[in-house]
C-alpha cells in the first residue's frame, strides 16, 4: 500500500466521521465541528491527488496547492464567521439551539 493510498483512505475516514456527525448531532457547535472535519478530509484527499500526480514523474503542478491553500483560509474563515453567529445567537436567546416554533410577538 502507497502513502498516497494511505491519505486517501484517511481522507475517506475524516469525510465519513464529518459525515456522521452533520447528521447524528443536534447542537450546532457539534456540527460545525464535524463540517470541519469532513472539509479537512477533502483537503488531505485533494493533497493526495496532487501527490499522487507529482510522484507519477510528472512535473510538480503548483495549482493543487495554491487551492488547497486558498481553500484553508476561506474554511477558517468561514468557521470564524459561523462561531460569530453562534455567539449572537446565545447571547440574544441565552440557548445554542434554535427554537422548534417562531416567537408569537414578532
Amino acid at each position: 500500500m502507497s502513502v498516497e493510498t494511505l491519505y486517501a483512505l484517511a481522507a475517506c475516514a475524516l469525510v465519513g466521521i464529518g459525515l456522521y456527525g452533520m447528521i447524528v448531532q443536534p447542537h450546532p457547535l457539534r456540527k460545525l465541528i464535524a463540517f470541519n472535519i469532513m472539509g479537512t478530509g477533502v483537503f488531505v484527499l485533494f493533497g493526495a491527488l496532487a501527490k499522487r500526480g507529482a510522484a507519477a514523474g510528472l512535473v510538480a503542478d503548483p495549482v493543487p496547492q495554491a487551492l488547497l491553500i486558498t481553500a484553508i483560509v476561506v474554511a477558517f474563515a468561514a468557521t470564524a464567521v459561523t462561531v460569530a453567529l453562534l455567539l449572537r445567537l446565545v447571547e440574544s436567546t441565552d440557548t445554542a439551539s434554535l427554537a422548534d416554533e417562531p416567537p408569537a410577538g414578532r
